[in-house]
């Protein structure tokens, strides 16, 4: 994706926002609240319709687990950071216990 529109990011972003939201059990108003911002603004966000303010996405991000990579990985063409976005995936994916398992090994690996 070499030119990317504000269009086509708001709503990447929407639907981002949105499937989180539902994967939460959120409705609408409920995350409106927790957020500090209207339902009617909610529903702009998530059709793609409106922009959010970086503050708003952090908050967003916080209250739903969403990761930076989850959010930017459809516009980053670079295939560096592409391989660490598919690493990084499949370490969100594992449990805790494997996810300790992983950073012990990374951490003997950067001491060799």
């Amino acid at each position: 994706m070499d030119s990317v529109s504000k269009s086509n990011i708001d709503k990447i972003f929407g639907k981002i926002l949105r499937d989180y939201r539902i994967k939460s059990n959120f409705t609408q108003e409920q995350l409106a609240e927790k957020l500090g911002i209207s339902v009617k603004y909610i529903s702009r966000i998530e059709n793609g319709n409106n922009g959010i303010k970086t503050q708003t996405l952090i908050k967003y991000m916080n209250i739903l687990g969403i990761t930076p990579n989850r959010l930017y990985k459809e516009f980053l063409i670079n295939p560096d950071i592409q391989k660490n976005i598919v690493l990084s995936e499949k370490i969100e994916n594992l449990s805790d216990e494997k996810k300790a398992f992983v950073s012990s090994i990374i951490d003997l690996l950067n001491n060799l």
